[in-house]
């Protein structure tokens, strides 16, 4: 197994060779970076000459304005997992343990830096696309000059394959490896597939689709990872806009940017545009089906959420992310009893998908089952490695086994309340308990307080019936207005 730095989890580069081959250059440039850029290289005490780097020290000095020309490869060479790639700064899910301790820093503030983000990283991308394409450095990227005639595609969980395959048959390789890993949504796996994304774009900086896969990967990685939503959203963003860029004509790219458009900076109108701009590009592409039916449900438009995703389900059968969407569908739509067997079934069938305890978590709690809600959510908190939420679901336990639902409740507010505190978690989770006790008062203001968070699950803040108290307060039709939504 190879080290990690114990401080971030990256991982331990052991030698010249390994670190030349991160950056895909010979040993003899990266020696010369050390001397005269400060590339971070350490040294083996009680050895002659023996060095290591680990790679998240390795991007983020790439990532610096003045080592970009640095991001440019002239030799190819298998680059190491976690690299940075064309000036897209790879992060992994692993939270650093010292933003937990001091706190992270404001979310608001955060979410004012994001499209300064984005742009900073495409500006990155730009140059070292430049570098490539300067004679002499280029590898031969191949131009996109129109729309191909696209092959009949297999199915792939969610994904189609690539419309514009890469011209460097390596980096496709390790594209639908990114694919493979990137469907099974796990933590480890998200970042297994993030890793073969970053390689296929230091292969082929010109892939679209490599962009495509990282983007995908951001998306979902605030989800199924403790990756915050306002670090993965905005570097999702700038690999979305990267892919449009390099190929206008790609559905998985305008689909791509589409989910982060809506979902991550609620850019309701965008996101909307975009999803259909996907689906008219390539009807059989399932995944702007899938996420079309998602953004439909939080614009109350559930006949067409359902049509979307039957028809997703039509295009990718296999696809375990498109069943469990569409249990869930049919769980906020009023259709329980199908959506408790199909989730159910999906449960029995994939025990490690967190995707099904979820829903299923909250299909009980609305049922008011909550011994089975407090399996699930054990369950769902074990999956995400989060031991903010396993915290919650011990004091829901011992709440319950004291003194029934509302002792529940009231035990896993007390939690709640000091993660809060220390910025472990979101407010809608704390407006959620609030109001399950009946206090709109507070409920309303953690709302307010997730709104100017930007916390993504504010989103579907109409699918939660807790709130449905709330309808006849202007505070809350306010906050409805402002993000864009529209009232039930």
């Amino acid at each position: 197994m190879s080290a990690i730095n114990p401080s971030t989890g990256g991982k331990r580069l052991d030698s010249w060779k390994e670190i030349a081959a991160f950056f895909g250059r010979d040993e003899r440039t990266v020696n010369r970076w050390e001397k005269e850029l400060g590339l971070p290289v350490h040294r083996l005490p009680g050895t002659k000459g023996r060095v290591y780097a680990f790679t998240d020290e390795l991007s983020a000095w790439l990532a610096a304005p003045k080592n970009a020309d640095a991001a440019s490869p002239v030799e190819p060479s298998q680059p190491q997992p976690g690299s940075s790639a064309a000036g897209l700064t790879v992060i992994s899910g692993r939270r650093d343990p010292a933003d937990e301790e001091m706190g992270m820093r404001s979310t608001r503030q955060s979410w004012d830096n994001i499209r300064w983000l984005a742009a900073a990283v495409l500006g990155l991308s730009a140059v070292a696309l430049v570098l490539l394409l300067h004679p002499g450095a280029s590898r031969g990227v191949k131009k996109i000059a129109g729309r191909e005639e696209a092959l009949p595609r297999p199915a792939s969980h969610g994904i189609v394959l690539a419309s514009t395959p890469s011209h460097d048959p390596e980096a496709e390789q390790l594209y639908l490896k990114g694919r493979y890993y990137w469907n099974k949504r796990t933590p480890d796996d998200l970042s297994t597939a993030l890793d073969y994304f970053t390689q296929a774009i230091v292969h082929d900086p010109n892939y679209s689709q490599a962009y495509v896969g990282m983007a995908d990967c951001y998306n979902l990685m605030r989800e199924y990872t403790l990756m915050p939503s306002n670090e993965a959203y905005p570097r999702a963003l700038a690999a979305a806009k990267k892919a449009v860029e390099l190929d206008d004509h790609s559905s998985e790219a305008h689909a791509s940017l589409a989910y982060v458009s809506f979902f991550g900076i609620w850019d309701v109108a965008t996101g909307e545009q975009e999803f259909r701009r996907a689906i008219d590009l390539d009807a059989n592409n399932p995944a702007p089906h899938h996420w079309y039916a998602n953004a439909l449900v939080v614009l109350h438009r559930l006949p067409e959420a359902l049509a979307e995703i039957d028809r997703a389900q039509a295009l990718d059968p296999a696809s375990n992310a498109i069943l469990a969407d569409k249990g869930n569908i049919l769980r906020i739509a009023g259709r329980r009893e199908q959506a408790l067997t199909l989730l159910k079934q999906m449960e029995s069938r994939e025990p490690g998908f967190r995707s099904p305890h979820l829903y299923l978590k909250y299909l009980y709690l609305r049922s008011q089952d909550y011994p089975d809600y407090l399996v699930e959510s054990r369950k769902d908190a074990q999956l995400v490695h989060d031991d903010a939420m396993l915290a919650i679901s011990s004091a829901a336990e011992r709440g319950y086994a004291s003194g029934g639902a509302r002792s529940m409740f009231e035990a896993m507010l007390q939690v709640q309340k000091k993660l809060y505190a220390q910025h472990l978690l979101p407010p809608t989770e704390l407006a959620q308990t609030f109001a399950l006790l009946g206090d709109k008062t507070e409920s309303l203001r953690c709302l307010k307080a997730a709104y100017e968070q930007r916390d993504g699950a504010l989103l579907f803040i109409e699918t939660y019936p807790e709130f449905d108290g709330l309808h006849d307060q202007t505070d809350y039709r306010d906050l409805l207005s402002r993000m864009n939504l529209p009232p039930q």
